[in-house]
């Protein structure tokens, strides 16, 4: 009897031959809160078991090395959720690739800051905005036109359960 290729790859023999482990690994995923409001959502999401996330509430940087300023060393800071300051550049390189928080609306930190230093350590920014409940149409276009620029990816995040989705979806 002949046996199908289905069959065939389904014997005991031929399943030998299969990896038995996931083929898929956690990643370094930085998330970086970029305003006051997506702090308080970066905090509450970090709160879940992640495999290799590292969650920032705040960006601090000298104003000398500010990006597209000849002849000055990059010097910037992230805070991470237990108030330790951590070095951006640092951070950044040990990265697989780099998650911005922001609310629709506000004042964002220095995302060209942190765009320089994932494009110079080759790795990939990602931008989620997050509308609150009072975000105008105004507000979100501000919001897109400000992150559009350093972005590789720019999401529109509808709450918590979405970045927590997405996140998951990195492998975080």
């Amino acid at each position: 009897m002949l046996l199908s290729e289905s069959a065939r790859v389904t014997t005991a023999h031929e399943a030998s031959f299969r990896i038995q482990y996931p083929n898929s690994r956690p990643r370094a995923v930085k998330v970086i809160a970029l305003d006051e409001g997506s702090a308080k959502l970066v905090d509450d999401i970090a709160k879940q078991p992640w495999h290799g996330a590292a969650f920032f509430t705040s960006v601090l940087f000298d104003a000398g090395s500010a990006p597209g300023t000849e002849g000055t060393t990059l010097k910037a800071w992230l805070n991470d959720l237990a108030g330790r300051t951590q070095d951006l550049v640092t951070e950044i390189s040990g990265a697989d690739c780099v998650v911005v928080v922001a609310t629709a609306g506000k004042n964002v930190q220095s995302p060209a800051m942190i765009a320089e230093v994932c494009g110079i350590h080759h790795k990939t920014l990602i931008a989620l905005v997050v509308p609150d409940d009072d975000a105008s149409e105004d507000q979100m276009d501000v919001s897109l036109r400000a992150l559009r620029p350093y972005a590789k990816m720019l999401v529109i995040a509808h709450g918590r359960d979405y970045i927590e989705a997405m996140l998951t979806a990195l492998r975080a």
